[in-house]
């Protein structure tokens, strides 16, 4: 969590964060189909770092609590229409039940406890209210072996440094923001059992969805999209992985519906996806 909070405090990272990543129109498609529009709704974004979902989606929510413990990000998320709050996403100070729509993009990977974290986040959704959870990584796709393995290790000191310099950062920032990513590596990342394990219990129906990022609504329809850039699925070859299938898929997307009030008793047994 002190990582996070150093990384995207930064004035330069987190101002490089929000101008670069979750904007294209791909992932605001996606976006949109999943969570439909926030105008007129309680909105809660988890982690909601600089702001990046609101400047992407737009819209005109009747509250918006913009949940991050990166100072830094807050300030610029408040700059553009959150209300923040400082605190760990671990152990939110909100009651429960009262967001139409709760959010939390590419932010459990950062967290030390995800289910902890995915459970908090599901206790403020209304009865009938969503939970969408996006771009975090998706283990199967991520779970590099052998010489996929050894390849990953020696991405940054020397392949991105000497063949692949347009993805190569300074090492400052490049160890800064690895620091944040707890289960953003091989062997770690989210998966069907993590959503279903965690939300059933709680009353929700969960559907989920592997891509691979660029890709829009389609993803809803059960598409993942063309496979990951070639770097991955090389990894993933050379790990015994088939890139073509959704267990390769490096995101797994939950949309999660709690179930009306009257109907939550009804529930006892979880879904297949």
């Amino acid at each position: 969590m002190q990582a996070n909070s150093l990384y995207f405090s930064h004035p330069k990272w987190a101002k490089t964060y929000f101008d670069a990543c979750h904007r294209d129109a791909l992932f605001k498609e996606r976006w949109q189909a999943a969570a439909g529009s926030w105008t007129g709704k309680i909105v809660v974004d988890v982690g909601c770092g600089p702001g990046n979902l609101l400047a992407n989606l737009g819209g005109t929510p009747k509250l918006l609590i913009g949940i991050d413990i990166a100072p830094g990000s807050l300030a610029m998320a408040k700059a553009i229409g959150y209300i923040p709050l400082l605190a760990d996403a671990h152990n939110i100070p909100l009651v429960s039940g009262f967001a139409d729509l709760v959010v939390v993009n590419a932010a459990l990977h950062h967290c030390d406890d995800m289910p902890k974290v995915l459970s908090e986040a599901a206790r403020l959704v209304r009865p009938g209210g969503l939970l969408v959870v996006d771009h975090d990584p998706q283990l199967t796709g991520w779970h590099y072996r052998g010489l996929g393995l050894l390849l990953y290790k020696l991405r940054l000191g020397f392949i991105y440094r000497f063949f692949l310099r347009d993805l190569y950062i300074p090492d400052e920032e490049r160890l800064s923001a690895l620091a944040t990513e707890v289960h953003h590596q091989p062997g770690h990342g989210v998966t069907r059992d993590l959503f279903l394990d965690t939300l059933v219990p709680l009353g929700f129906e969960v559907k989920l969805y592997p891509h691979n990022n660029a890709i829009g609504a389609e993803a809803l329809q059960g598409q993942s999209g063309k496979p990951p850039h070639w770097r991955y699925r090389i990894g993933q070859l050379l790990s015994g992985i088939n890139c073509w299938s959704a267990d390769a898929a490096l995101t797994l997307m939950c949309v999660a519906t709690r179930r009306a009030a009257d109907s939550e008793t009804t529930l006892c047994s979880r879904p297949t996806t």
